[in-house]
């Protein structure tokens, strides 16, 4: 199988004796792109971004799933899937792998479903529960406006929720790239991802037994992914560093990269370290 989900590589040429490779996987409902300064931090690394199913470069989520023989229902198990396969057909067969919410879900599949290709997890604005009931019933609002004659303006609104207090007084740069992002996103990919995050069980299981370096990373104005969310998921893993990252929301990678950069290259020489 050829590469399935578009991957974009970065810096120095993986190689089968240098370093293990950094995955990078993105929030809903943006892609690749908003790994971008976080990578611009860490030349000496081989990065690799890859794009969500039906979002960036990648195919289809209806496409991807026929291409794995699963079933056309979204599910964060296709996503996990489809990464897994995309890595091992570029010859990546280990790597430490962190996710940003919605990729930190994906991450959290792959400690399932995929363990062995986990040298070490970041797992950053995100949390390892189900929803809620009110906000599973949200997200299925918001695939259903997305997918009606409004298309992205369903996911408009987050530019308020997901950027800190800090970000909306003194970075409006990065408000307007976000609010940007927003209104490219596909109709398609944001129907798909809200009800595949919907769907989502409850993984902090996964973490228990893990045994791998990890990182539990939040922005200190996250209102979407909570202090006790992390420490849950920090309290399942054995060798883990908790970040908080001061004057920074949901989007930590994108409101300072700088700092989510230091502890992501941190949480990969622990892993060079392991491996």
């Amino acid at each position: 199988m050829s590469e399935l989900l578009a991957l974009h590589r970065h810096g120095p040429a993986i190689e089968q004796d240098g370093p293990l490779p950094l995955v990078l996987l993105h929030a809903f409902p943006l892609d690749s792109r908003m790994w971008e300064g976080v990578v611009a931090h860490l030349p000496e690394l081989p990065v690799v971004t890859v794009d969500a199913p039906g979002f960036g470069s990648s195919p289809s989520p209806a496409a991807v799933a026929e291409a794995l023989a699963r079933p056309a229902d979204p599910s964060l198990e296709t996503c996990a899937d489809a990464v897994a396969a995309s890595l091992h057909s570029a010859g990546i067969g280990r790597a430490v792998v962190a996710g940003l919410s919605m990729g930190g879900y994906t991450v959290l599949a792959l400690a399932e479903r995929h363990r062995s290709l986990l040298a070490g997890v970041g797992l950053l604005d995100t949390k390892a529960e189900a929803d809620a009931d009110a906000a599973r019933a949200n997200r299925l609002r918001v695939a259903e406006e997305a997918e009606g004659p409004g298309g992205a303006a369903a996911v408009a609104p987050m530019v308020d929720q997901v950027l800190g207090a800090t970000t909306h007084a003194e970075r409006p740069a990065v408000v307007d790239r976000v609010r940007g992002w927003l209104a490219e996103a596909p109709a398609d990919g944001i129907a798909w991802g809200q009800r595949a995050m919907a769907g989502r069980p409850t993984r902090r299981s996964a973490l228990e037994d893990l045994g791998v370096p990890a990182l539990v990373l939040r922005g200190a104005e996250d209102e979407t992914a909570s202090q006790s969310a992390a420490q849950s998921m920090a309290d399942a893993l054995r060798d883990v560093e908790v970040v908080v990252v001061p004057r920074a929301g949901h989007m930590t990678a994108v409101e300072d990269p700088e700092a989510v950069a230091a502890a992501l290259s941190a949480l990969h020489e622990r892993a060079e370290h392991r491996h």
